[in-house]
Parts: C-alpha cells; structure tokens; sequence
C-alpha cells in the first residue's frame, strides 16, 4: 500500500483509536499454496488483543473460522498473512478538487478513505482451551453488553460446537496505516471538500468529513519537513 508522508499515521495511537471506533472487521489475505493461482481472501471479524504502549509489537489479532474454511492449508503453510481494514470512504469528484481560478472541470477526482494492512505470522489454535480463550477475548470486544452465555469446554451451548471451528490468533509484525484526506493541500481546500461532503451525505461522507476535520485539526498546513510515524 502506497503511503506519502502526508497520508502516514501521526502515531500509533491514530489508527489505535480509529479501530476502536469502527467495526473490527477486514479481509484476510493468504498466499494460495498453488502460486499460479490467486491469493485466497477471508473476510472476518477480529479482535486486536495485546500491549497497548506498543504499536506493533505485542499485539495479536484474535478470530475464528468454520473448520470447513477451504483456507486452512494455505493458512497452515504460511509464514505470513495480511488482514486489511478499510472504512470512512468516500469518492471525491473532479469538480472539487479544481485548483483555484481554474475551470471546474480540469480538476482531478480522488478517493478519501483509511486503511489498516496488518503482516502477521499465523499460529492456528485447534486446543478446545485455546479456542475458548479467542472466543471469550472476541464476545468481550464485539459484544461487550453481554447476553451470552458462558464459553467453556464442555458447557451449552458453545461447548459443543467448540469441534465445528479453529481460531487463529495473528502475531503482528508490521502496520500499515493510511488517512487519504488531501492533508497536503491547501487549509481552504479542505475545509471546502468538508463542506461538500456534508452536504451531499451519501454513503460514509459524513464520517469521511469527520476525518478530514479531525486531521486538520492535527495537521493544519502542511509541510514536507514535518515528522510522521
């Protein structure tokens, strides 16, 4: 994924808190043991578990699937995997982005949207304890107000159907992280396609103006020499 400095997270804690916030839910991605044939894609929800100081290392991504999931033997065989999140997306028109004083329709269109891409290395859990521990750790983030019952070895109605699925936990390696909102154009701009986006309010325009703000707020003008992580 093509990341410009103006595009980076301005710290760990940006995407951090940006997946707090969205549904923990993406596209697994998997070298398919046949290299000639395409990668095998799963999408899933999931669960960011681990040291919160940190924003790679120590953190593992939780979830499970059917056992009948045709990717577990590309799973298995694999050293490393991607899990890709992307939200508050939205298509920006030429007109918008025309430069000052010139025509309208010489303006280039644009995608606005963020991105997570997460490298990870795959250990597969098939221990009942061990899949107990991803399902609990996965109610406790997807389901916090509860309502469930129990997940334990050997109890109704979860424990039975503990032998029907696999998790997998993903020890992260690497983050990607990416806030496409035209943080290198001119304050003006911006606030301008803001305007517009709340104004059309299709689709997820209203939370890709949120994020365009909210950079703003952070950023202001841009300048190239400024340090991103």
């Amino acid at each position: 994924m093509l990341i410009h400095p103006w595009d980076a997270a301005l710290d760990p804690a940006e995407w951090q808190d940006w997946l707090a916030s969205t549904e923990r839910f993406g596209v697994l991605a998997v070298n398919n043991l046949d290299s000639a044939q395409a990668p095998v894609l799963v999408p899933t929800h999931f669960t960011l578990a681990g040291d919160e100081q940190d924003g790679r290392e120590g953190h593992e991504l939780l979830l499970h699937l059917a056992r009948p999931n045709p990717v577990w033997p590309h799973l298995e065989a694999a050293t490393e995997v991607r899990l890709a999140v992307v939200g508050d997306y939205a298509y920006i028109p030429s007109h918008w982005r025309a430069k000052a004083g010139g025509p309208d329709e010489d303006g280039v269109p644009t995608s606005y949207y963020t991105a997570l891409q997460f490298v990870c290395r795959p250990v597969v859990v098939d221990d009942p304890e061990g899949k107990v521990a991803i399902l609990t750790a996965q109610m406790g983030d997807l389901q916090p107000e509860g309502g469930h019952a129990a997940v334990a070895v050997g109890q109704a109605p979860y424990g039975r159907m503990l032998p029907g699925i696999r998790g997998l936990r993903l020890q992260v390696l690497q983050v990607d992280a990416k806030f496409k909102y035209d943080d290198h154009n001119p304050i003006e701009h911006r606030e301008r396609v803001i305007d517009q986006l709340e104004d059309r309010g299709h689709g997820l325009d209203a939370t890709a103006a949120g994020q365009q703000r909210r950079r703003l707020a952070a950023i202001g003008e841009w300048r190239p020499s400024r340090k991103t992580s």
